[in-house]
């Protein structure tokens, strides 16, 4: 693949230096401009075609948001936001449902040298966004047919890069009559899982809330984890909640497989599991205890995918998982509930 080719959006001057420093230092990414503020990005964006751009939301003239909403329907660049969640949580959520597709935290909203903190993921989100491609993978195993099971007790997501949109449609889609609960875990920083959860309830005929502990799980309710903590899935009283762990160890907090792994223990074969567009591997370990139980997978198609790496991890394992396009998704977690 060759190098892909980026514009940095802020409107701090030493924010743009330190982000295109740490790309270029890279070896893998070609910077070919900067941007003080979105009527410049949009400018240097026509003149220049870039595979990706990083995105500051809060500038003069034009902001991030109207960046996003004048690139709307293309299908590049990617956008990946690099933002401040204590101050802009509710602007980074609609910047997510708007077509970014993912948000990288400052660690600060001072210019210092901490923006170096973020640079392994910025650099492993710009080459994924870029290209699509998976992480490295053995050999594809021999696949076994899918197991036919019980009708799912609970639906349980998990996606990274590109999530938000993909959740976005997908949960859109979903009736109202929805026969199982639904559990979702999206790797989002901490501070944007509430904003998020509620712009998708206006647009869902589910309910859908950022999970509490103790919440109860219900058919006709969507529950997001909340950034920052796992999801977890226990049964109390006879009837499934949720509940917020603390950081495990695992790469990310929340977890697709910490989710996939509780609700599994508790429902069986009763488990749906669905992998959307993301990077890495996360689900893989949890899709292996659902196949295991009896219960249900679900990938999305390549095809639909921004990021096509944890789908494919688990698609690929043998584990019978279904692939399915995204604009078909909804339809078939509907037939499985």
């Amino acid at each position: 693949m060759s190098r892909p080719r980026v514009i940095v959006i802020d409107d701090s001057a030493f924010a743009r230096t330190v982000l295109a420093r740490l790309m270029r230092a890279s070896g893998k990414i070609d910077v070919v401009a900067t941007a003080r503020d979105g009527h410049d990005a949009l400018d240097r964006i026509a003149a220049l075609d870039p595979d990706v751009v990083t995105l500051d939301l809060t500038m003069p003239e034009l902001d991030g948001l109207g960046v996003l909403r004048a690139l709307a329907g293309r299908p590049r660049p990617r956008v990946i936001v690099v933002s401040i969640s204590t101050i802009e949580s509710d602007v980074g959520a609609e910047a997510l449902t708007l077509g970014a597709i993912e948000l990288i935290s400052k660690p600060t909203a001072l210019a210092n040298d901490r923006l170096h903190e973020i640079g392994d993921q910025l650099i492993a989100t710009v080459l994924a966004a870029a290209s699509g491609a998976a992480m490295p993978l053995p050999p594809r195993p021999v696949v076994v047919e899918p197991r036919v099971g019980r009708a799912a007790e609970l639906i349980m997501i998990g996606t990274s890069t590109g999530g938000p949109q993909a959740l976005t449609r997908l949960i859109s889609a979903l009736p109202a009559s929805l026969g199982a609960p639904l559990a979702m875990v999206l790797h989002i920083p901490p501070g944007y899982t509430a904003s998020l959860a509620a712009r998708l309830d206006k647009i869902s005929p589910l309910e859908v809330l950022e999970a509490e502990d103790g919440l109860e799980l219900r058919p006709g309710r969507a529950v997001l984890a909340r950034g920052g903590m796992h999801l977890w899935i226990e049964r109390a009283g006879g009837v499934l909640v949720a509940r917020l762990g603390a950081p495990t160890g695992r790469q990310f907090t929340p977890s697709v497989d910490e989710l996939f792994e509780t609700g599994t223990a508790v429902v069986g074969a009763g488990a749906l599991g669905v992998v959307l567009t993301g990077m890495g591997d996360d689900g893989l370990i949890g899709a292996r205890k659902i196949a295991a139980a009896g219960g249900a997978l679900l990938t999305e198609a390549s095809s639909s995918c921004v990021v096509y790496g944890m789908p494919r991890c688990v698609y690929e394992a043998g584990l019978g998982a279904v692939d399915v396009h995204l604009d078909h998704m909804a339809e078939e977690i509907t037939k499985r509930a």
